[in-house]
């Protein structure tokens, strides 16, 4: 696989403005960043699927992972590189490599701003605070634009949809729930195939009403599991929506 983020970068606070992952047919192919934006003028053919996620922790080829990149020298910004492999990236690849081989995958997510370890902090109390505003003229503290979804205007490519970005909520972080619920409500109303992960607390169409979904990573016992029921979601065609059985 080959990994390629976008990073936009405002109020020195870093972004991802675009994230895609390559799946190489074989070794031999590889593609470059100018390779990816050649693709990506004919999405409908070259992408895949849609996999969305909480929020990235990604780090550029040659950087560490850093509050700001700047600071470490990048200057690289609005502009595809590539980037370092992470374990959601691993379990990506394993699952969809020999489905869509020569195919990419676009990743987005519930809010884009880049940097690890963001729960639990102060960041998703103002993201919780900054939602209550998107409706209005307020100003946000992180950039409305750059970190959150534009849910009613949402674009998605490929036929499939991967709904990743976790469930579990903080339950005193409303907005940030109503967020997720309204973003899995206006995805239900697009002609994609929608796929995730659910357990035994929900069945699937009480999951997909609440927002209630799976992370394919996890740590324990859990890890080789949930690797194991992306693979599984992906498996046949039509794709599925798997039910995790302990």
């Amino acid at each position: 696989m080959q990994i390629f983020g976008k990073f936009t970068t405002r109020f020195d606070m870093d972004f991802i403005n675009g994230h895609y992952i390559y799946l190489n047919k074989n070794e031999e192919d590889k593609i470059t960043a100018t390779d990816l934006e050649a693709m990506l003028k004919k999405k409908r053919k070259s992408v895949c699927g849609t996999i969305i996620l909480y929020n990235p922790e990604l780090t550029p080829v040659g950087y560490t992972m850093s509050h700001f990149l700047q600071e470490d020298g990048f200057n690289q910004y609005d502009e595809f590189v590539p980037l370092k492999e992470d374990p959601m990236s691993y379990i990506i690849n394993a699952g969809l490599k020999y489905v869509y081989p020569g195919k990419l995958v676009e990743i987005k997510y519930l809010f884009s701003y880049n940097r690890s370890n963001i729960a639990p902090t102060p960041i998703i109390e103002e993201f919780d605070a900054d939602l209550d505003k998107l409706s209005s003229s307020q100003l946000t503290r992180y950039d409305r634009d750059l970190n959150y979804i534009d849910i009613p205007n949402i674009r998605l490519s490929g036929k499939f949809v991967f709904l990743g970005m976790g469930h579990k909520y903080d339950r005193h972080h409303k907005a940030i729930i109503a967020y997720a619920q309204s973003l899995a409500a206006q995805i239900k109303k697009l002609d994609k195939q929608i796929i995730f992960l659910h357990d035994n607390n929900y069945d699937a169409d009480e999951a997909l009403d609440i927002a209630y979904f799976l992370s394919p990573v996890a740590t324990g016992k859990m890890k080789e599991i949930r690797a194991n029921a992306f693979k599984e979601a992906f498996k046949e065609s039509p794709h599925k929506v798997v039910k995790i059985r302990l």
